[in-house]
Formats: structure tokens, sequence, C-alpha cells
């Protein structure tokens, strides 16, 4: 899939889900603090990722991702890998 066709799909899910507009989701910002994320909702939000693109998240790779355009890279590379 085509990064920018995936980083669309994302953030449609993302602010769908989340009830937030999409222009508020920037490459640059933290995933937890523009989408008000505690622990249960981030369970939510991987839950949803995985569901909805069809990939797997570690606990210790969600770590990792810090911002959307580490999510999108994420993605990105497992999306392509396959």
């Amino acid at each position: 899939m085509e990064k920018q066709v995936l980083i669309t799909k994302i953030n449609d899910v993302l602010a769908n889900e989340f009830e937030i507009e999409v222009s508020t989701i920037l490459p640059d910002a933290n995933i937890k603090n523009t989408l008000q994320l505690d622990s249960l909702s981030l369970v939510d939000m991987v839950a949803l990722i995985e569901s909805a693109f069809n990939v797997k998240i570690k606990g210790t790779e969600i770590i990792q991702i810090q911002t959307f355009g580490n999510l999108y890279d994420f993605i990105h590379e497992r999306k392509t890998a396959e």
C-alpha cells in the first residue's frame, strides 16, 4: 500500500474512533497527548490498529511509537514486509 494512502487511512480510523478532527493529527504530534490516551485507551488504540491494518504490535514496540510519524512508519514497514 502506498504510504500516503496508508497515512490517510490511519488518520481517518483514529479520528473517527477518538472523535477528533483529522487536522489535529500531525506526523510530529505525540499520540497520547493528541488522542488524550490513558493506559486503558492506549490498549484500545493498539487493538484498533491491529484489527484495522492486520498488524501485530508488541508491548515493547508500542513504547517506541511516540508520534504519529512513528506509527505511520511502523505500519508501513509491516505492510511492505508482507
